[in-house]
């Protein structure tokens, strides 16, 4: 590993990771590792900031990659959460980057971290915004809980207000957060029979979660889960089947993908009466 500066990177697997070198933290319960899945390439933070800016109109104004990457982390370095592994992609000729960052506050998890997920483009795709999520330690996988655009879009005066906008982004992140907390505790506690999983699998179709192409690696997973963590009959263990096997999609697809199965899960555990 070396390190350049305040940050080191690792290759892991072929995938490069960023972390952050900052002052010594105490141990996690396992060294991090987030891994982009497809749809995009894995690159470094110096990757990243020679992606070419377009230039402004009148009514649009993209924001350069690495300025809202670093932007993030001077406003969760006022907090009391910690970035830990921190993953960086880019599509379409540096057009779209995607980003993660491992978040860690005073709370203990064996199983499962924060993430914070990060997206910008400069061809009018999407706006840049910033998204909560969750990793499971076990296997990686990601899920997410509701996503936070920039009210300005990219339009004039964005650079100037983008502190403030994350700044307020990430207290409203904090919530849904806790809330994401509070949802993985009830999916534990909540018991799932064969033919009640079957159901929910085939709903989970007809909001989007997944096409029927993917059913088949679903039940495989529920059926015969490959990490021993998810053997109990539990609304978690059905949660992480679906996620185990949307891995293998597009990841700027999967908030969406997420969010549709927390709502179709949270109906069942009643969450959402």
């Amino acid at each position: 590993m070396s390190r350049p500066g305040p940050w080191a990177f690792l290759r892991t697997k072929g995938t490069i990771i960023m972390i952050a070198n900052l002052e010594p933290q105490p141990p996690l319960h396992r060294s991090p590792n987030l891994m982009l899945h497809c749809g995009a390439s894995t690159v470094d933070l110096h990757e990243v900031r020679t992606v070419k800016t377009p230039d402004p109109t009148d009514s649009w104004c993209p924001i350069p990659h690495d300025q809202l990457i670093s932007t993030v982390q001077r406003t969760l370095a006022t907090t009391n959460l910690r970035i830990g592994t921190q993953a960086h992609s880019l599509s379409h000729e540096g057009q779209r980057y995607f980003g993660l960052m491992e978040v860690h506050a005073n709370r203990a998890s064996n199983d499962y971290c924060w993430v914070l997920g990060l997206r910008n483009s400069h061809d009018k795709t999407f706006p840049a915004g910033i998204v909560a999520g969750a990793s499971v330690f076990v296997c990686d996988n990601l899920s997410f809980s509701g996503e936070i655009k920039f009210a300005r879009k990219h339009t004039r005066f964005i650079i100037r207000d983008l502190p403030q906008l994350v700044s307020r982004s990430v207290g409203l992140l904090l919530a849904k957060w806790h809330d994401q907390d509070k949802r993985i505790a009830a999916y534990k506690q909540v018991e799932v029979s064969d033919t009640e999983a079957h159901d929910l699998i085939i709903r989970a179709t007809d909001v989007s979660v997944c096409s029927n192409r993917l059913i088949p690696a679903v039940l495989q997973e529920w059926r015969e889960p490959r990490h021993d963590a998810f053997v109990g009959r539990n609304v978690w263990s059905l949660f992480n089947a679906f996620t185990e096997s949307l891995k293998s999609g597009n990841l700027a697809e999967l908030p969406k993908r997420t969010e549709a199965l927390h709502g179709l899960l949270d109906t069942y555990v009643g969450l959402s009466a």
